[in-house]
């Protein structure tokens, strides 16, 4: 059985890909063949998010999406992982019946065991394996990365323990646990091995990285290691809180080539009520110096963050201040989600509680201000030089390559559509920025 065909699909957020590429390597160590094809597999894996209630909902319908082709494909076998099962376990065992297992974080490496035993003549013993998720990967384990790619996720964390009150993430992933920074640059050098140039860092909150080991200045430290890797031309810093970004982290990231001028940091909100309502451990005046004292040490850093409106209790003055900020930081990137009232957290029971017709208002009005500042931002940068790395072919005959620029993160901002000749996946290349849009930069590589 060990030659079955497996086809992959992970959900939500890097973290869970980097899990699902776990995954997937050890089932290829162990003969699996993994195809793009849903149609074509034998057996399929769904690893899901359960986060928020569209990421639960996208999950579902993918499971029940993948459960079709035991009558129009080869599949046989169908497998879900991640944070839903986490979550919900018991509640899908019964209502999912289409699903043959359910597995929790804490069995990523124990993935062939399951299967082996799930494939095998041997009667099912149960269809559900969810215990403590205290699973952290380290470099011993297995990636099975795509070919083409220049780009990687490193996880150097998981969990969490800031306890935001809307948050279910440390009931699914455990209090936040940092890998040792010997084993996570071995990891580093093994991606620069395998041609990756620029490596990106991801945890729930990159910036207690080192903490629950008393490790001082262990962000500020592992990021000074990584940038002396010859190989590694890129690193990028994701999901950094602002309660925990310290003045350290802004020098080496000023000070190192390597590390691109950008700051992921999601602030929520910025009303201090809200703030404290939240438990962010920050308040509006903490935000303001915070990415004051960024653009002074990195004037030309190119900030994101993301916000969430209607939360309970944001009244329209309190969401105003949100327009507020907008217009005053101008932020380069920014992503906006509506409160999803999640049970089991302590958000859960608080009110006055926002419509949800009302919340999306408000999230189209915040989207619609930041529209017109990326078009401003990204008009200004037209005729300057951006180092850009190459991803793939574009559809489009004037600009027929698309990357990104140090600017630009992977999937949640725009791209650089490029004009080129026989340019090669994975290179890096300074351009031209000759037109933008909202989102999106246009340049001509030199």
């Amino acid at each position: 059985m060990k030659n079955l065909t497996v086809h992959i699909v992970s959900l939500g957020c890097p973290k869970n890909q980097v899990d699902a590429e776990v995954m997937a390597a050890i089932l290829v160590g162990q003969g699996f063949q993994i195809t793009p094809e849903p149609q074509a597999a034998e057996l399929i894996l769904v690893n899901t998010c359960a986060f928020i209630l569209p990421a639960k909902e996208e999950s579902i319908d993918e499971i029940l999406r993948m459960a079709r082709y035991k009558k129009t494909g080869a599949l046989k076998h169908l497998v879900v992982t991640g944070c839903l099962p986490q979550r919900y376990g018991k509640a899908l065992e019964k209502d999912i019946p289409e699903a043959d297992l359910f597995l929790g974080m804490a069995e990523v490496p124990n993935i062939i065991y399951h299967i082996n035993y799930l494939t095998s003549s041997s009667p099912m013993r149960c269809r559900l394996v969810v215990n403590k998720p205290d699973f952290l990967m380290n470099a011993d384990h297995p990636r099975l990365l795509s070919p083409s790619t220049a780009t990687a996720y490193l996880k150097i964390a998981e969990g969490c323990s800031n306890r935001c009150t809307y948050c279910i993430i440390p009931a699914i992933r455990g209090n936040a646990r940092s890998r040792h920074s010997d084993d996570i640059l071995r990891e580093a050098a093994w991606l620069a091995e395998k041609g990756v140039k620029e490596i990106i860092l991801i945890a729930q909150d990159t910036t207690v990285y080192g903490r629950d080991m008393k490790a001082k200045q262990g962000l500020r430290l592992l990021l000074h290691k990584l940038a002396a890797m010859e190989k590694i031309r890129w690193i990028r810093l994701l999901y950094t809180h602002p309660a925990h970004l310290t003045e350290d982290v802004l020098a080496i990231m000023a000070a190192e080539e390597k590390i691109c001028r950008y700051l992921d940091i999601p602030i929520q909100h910025i009303d201090d009520a809200v703030l404290k309502a939240m438990n962010r451990r920050t308040g509006s005046k903490q935000i303001f110096a915070l990415i004051e004292k960024a653009r002074a040490l990195i004037p030309d850093v190119a900030l994101r963050t993301s916000l969430i409106t209607g939360f309970p209790g944001e009244t329209n003055t309190r969401f105003h201040r949100l327009v507020d900020l907008i217009r005053d930081i101008r932020f380069d990137h920014l992503g906006v989600f509506t409160y999803s009232r999640e049970e089991g957290t302590p958000a859960a029971g608080l009110s006055p509680r926002i419509s949800e017709k009302e919340k999306l208002r408000r999230r189209n009005l915040l989207m619609e201000e930041q529209a017109v500042i990326s078009f401003q931002i990204n008009q200004s940068l037209i005729g300057s030089r951006q180092e850009c790395i190459v991803e793939g072919k574009s559809d489009r005959a004037d600009y027929p390559f698309y990357g990104r620029c140090r600017r630009q993160a992977p999937e949640i901002d725009g791209m650089t559509y490029l004009k080129g000749r026989n340019l090669i996946i994975g290179e890096i290349l300074t351009c031209t920025i000759t037109d933008a849009a909202e989102y999106d930069l246009f340049g001509e590589i030199l």
